[in-house]
């Protein structure tokens, strides 16, 4: 327990053993209870308060340089009516793609500075999961509008200054980076 405790509460199982545990120790440790599975082969201390977001969780723990994205980082920024039906995650070009039976993911490769700009970092359940900013989630939706649908993106860019505090400036830099600048521009003017 002392191992699990040190690194937060949660550790897979190839984790704990290259820490020295056992596979005997761990599900002892399973079969009475002290630990949960949370996801495939990540399991939590059971005293812990129940995981907030489970789905979130796995898949921050499971591709830990994969990067929220479209319509999952709307709903994470609270700039979208919709309920995603899978995990959209942006991992970088020459990276496999992340596959996960449950819950379900759907991966895109972004690559260069449309990978790496405006990623955020936030702790969900002792977890740090990597997000683009609401600016960059506006830019890499309505590039990805035939894919989201233009509705949700015109609902997106309406939400964003009720939600957040608008800086349009950055929106085009990062829609400059994802080479949308020109066609977003009239969105942006309208809404403003």
């Amino acid at each position: 327990m002392a191992l699990f405790r040190a690194h937060g509460g949660q550790l897979r199982l190839s984790e704990a053993l290259a820490l020295g545990m056992n596979r005997y120790q761990f599900y002892r440790l399973r079969d009475q209870g002290v630990i949960e599975l949370v996801s495939r082969g990540l399991y939590r201390l059971t005293e812990l308060p129940s995981a907030d977001n489970p789905d979130l969780l796995a898949v921050a723990t499971r591709f830990p340089k994969a990067v929220l994205c479209l319509v999952s980082a709307l709903a994470w920024h609270d700039m979208t009516t919709q309920i995603p039906r899978r995990i959209d995650l942006a991992v970088a070009r020459n990276a496999r793609p992340p596959k996960l039976d449950y819950p379900p993911v759907r991966g895109y490769r972004f690559s260069g500075k449309r990978f790496t700009s405006g990623v955020e970092r936030h702790e969900v359940d002792g977890a740090t999961i990597r997000v683009y900013c609401p600016e960059k989630t506006l830019a890499d939706c309505f590039a990805f509008r035939n894919n989201v649908g233009m509705d949700v993106v015109l609902e997106a860019i309406r939400l964003y200054p009720k939600r957040h505090r608008p800086d349009y400036s950055r929106v085009l830099e990062y829609a400059e980076i994802c080479r949308v600048a020109k066609a977003m521009r009239p969105y942006l003017e309208a809404s403003v």
